[in-house]
């Protein structure tokens, strides 16, 4: 039995691509959660819904510790629950109702409930908590255990619904977001099964990758991204504090590779720097995949310092290959900038991954093909691709909010619905998917194949497996570029999937890389 159970929404299963490439990572943002309530003296367990078969797991983890506080504290982490998924938000629906049912007080924190408290609260929950989590749920769990007399509505960052005027929810002073963030907690990896988080990896993969995440927040503008928790502020951890927690997991867990959960790592001047000569001093090297921007990439020495502390792939938000929509999106960057720095982190021996968004408003075939050829032009090692997605406190979702229909956020990570009614229909955007990844796997197994050639001795079945992928996806390209092209001459009607040009290979795409969760 515990005092509090903590979980959230996030079931990889419920993700049909996700789930297929089976790279799960634990709820950070959970673990973060209860490693606070510890401090707090609260007595914690945690459910992972990430490799939960469905929501009956959390109804038994409810008769196992027969909690007197139920906490879905969802993963702000994960940018895939700041997406708000569809499935995602009906598992919260569901938790709710049986945390209910067990009599549990029901806390609600996170991306989807900051922007829709009124609906949680509708659905059973007693209290939600607006922004950053760990601060508020605290200073409530406080006040409902007696420890405190704090009164509610003195408790900065919550919602909750009004006793006396039943109808009306109560929201407080927003809180401040954390500044000190060296004064938290690390999160609380003995709640999770790491061995079964190891084997997965090791099965699928052949390696063992952990999260981690060094800062909170993005102070840059891109008009489209959405930031229900952090807003315009931007925090980091000290390299010493985050090496601090590298060390320790190396020594505890011995992973093969650090995934940093950052939206950029190493913004503030000269951070990557020290980070690498404290985790080279400390004997905390991993090797580790980690998310930038291009212009930061491009500033001194940051890349060679980079490969110094340990990076094995670097993703960027590349986004666009034509310049009028990168300035349209207030991205701030420049295409040269992305041709520079992939070639700058190739030299360097770090992977360098883009990614990719299509639909927004005002583009053309003209700038989709200025896309692709700065996708050949680079070469990247791996891509990932989505459709401009409108999410509420976005510049983007004011300007198409008028457009939006019943279906305003997608089912799962595959759906690239077209939300709102871009250049093209939700079919051209599938079907672009599909002539994407063809032509980007085509070119990758003829580049590992020439490698390989250059070694005839060592040829083996993997080299058999790129030869087969390179002529399987270049004798389907062209077959798929005549699709994409009928889509585009199709008449709109937002979703353009017209019975005689179904395209099969696109029915089931993905907002994600081949290789990333």
């Amino acid at each position: 039995m515990s005092a509090v159970l903590l979980g959230q929404s996030y079931y990889l299963r419920f993700d049909p691509k996700l789930w297929e490439g089976m790279q799960p990572y634990p709820p950070l943002g959970t673990m973060y959660a209860a490693s606070v309530l510890r401090e707090h003296g609260h007595d914690v367990a945690l459910f992972d819904a990430m490799l939960a078969d469905s929501e009956w797991a959390w109804s038994e983890a409810l008769d196992r510790e027969r909690p007197q506080f139920a906490v879905l504290f969802e993963d702000n982490f994960n940018y895939l629950s700041k997406m708000c998924l569809l499935r995602m938000r009906e598992a919260a629906f569901t938790m709710i109702g049986m945390a209910k049912r067990h009599g549990s007080t029901l806390i609600v924190a996170g991306a989807d409930a900051s922007d829709h408290a009124e609906e949680y609260l509708a659905r059973g929950a007693d209290f939600v908590t607006i922004g950053e989590g760990e601060a508020t749920l605290a200073e409530l769990m406080a006040r409902l255990t007696g420890r405190t007399d704090t009164p509610l509505d003195r408790i900065p960052g919550l919602a909750f619904p009004d006793t006396i005027v039943g109808s009306r929810v109560i929201h407080t002073a927003p809180r401040p977001v954390l500044a000190d963030l060296d004064a938290l907690p690390f999160p609380a990896w003995d709640l999770i099964d790491v061995p079964r988080y190891r084997a997965i990896w090791v099965k699928h993969h052949g390696y063992f990758s952990m999260n981690m995440v060094t800062t909170r927040g993005c102070p840059y503008h891109c008009n489209w991204c959405a930031k229900p928790i952090w807003g315009q502020r931007y925090h980091a951890r000290s390299p010493e504090n985050v090496v601090a927690e590298l060390a320790w997991l190396k020594r505890t867990y011995n992973p093969d590779q650090i995934s940093f959960a950052d939206d950029i790592l190493g913004l503030k001047p000269g951070w990557v720097q020290r980070f690498a000569e404290v985790a080279e001093r400390e004997n905390a090297l991993v090797p580790f995949k980690s998310l930038h921007r291009v212009d930061l990439l491009l500033k001194g020495d940051t890349i060679a310092a980079l490969a110094r502390a340990g990076a094995r792939t670097v993703w960027v938000g590349a986004e666009s290959g034509s310049q009028r929509i990168l300035d349209a999106m207030d991205k701030g960057t420049r295409v040269e900038q992305i041709h520079e720095a992939a070639r700058r982190l190739h030299e360097a021996g770090v992977e360098v991954c883009f990614f990719l968004q299509f639909g927004y408003p005002g583009e053309t075939r003209e700038d989709i093909e200025k896309t692709l050829q700065m996708v050949r032009a680079c070469a990247p090692d791996d891509i990932g691709m989505s459709v401009s997605y409108p999410l509420p406190g976005t510049r983007f979702f004011e300007t198409v909010r008028s457009e939006l229909g019943a279906k305003q956020n997608w089912q799962d990570s595959s759906d690239l619905a077209m939300l709102y009614r871009g250049p093209f229909s939700t079919g051209f955007y599938r079907q672009l998917h599909t002539v994407l990844h063809k032509e980007f796997r085509a070119r990758r197994s003829a580049r590992a194949l020439r490698h390989a050639l250059r070694h005839p001795l060592r040829l083996g079945r993997r080299e058999l497996r790129h030869a087969a992928a390179m002529a399987y996806n270049a004798l389907t390209l062209p077959l798929a570029r005549v699709r994409l092209a009928l889509f585009a001459r199709a008449p709109y009607d937002g979703v353009g999937l017209l019975p005689h040009m179904v395209p099969t290979e696109a029915a089931r795409p993905t907002a994600q890389s081949e290789g990333e969760p």
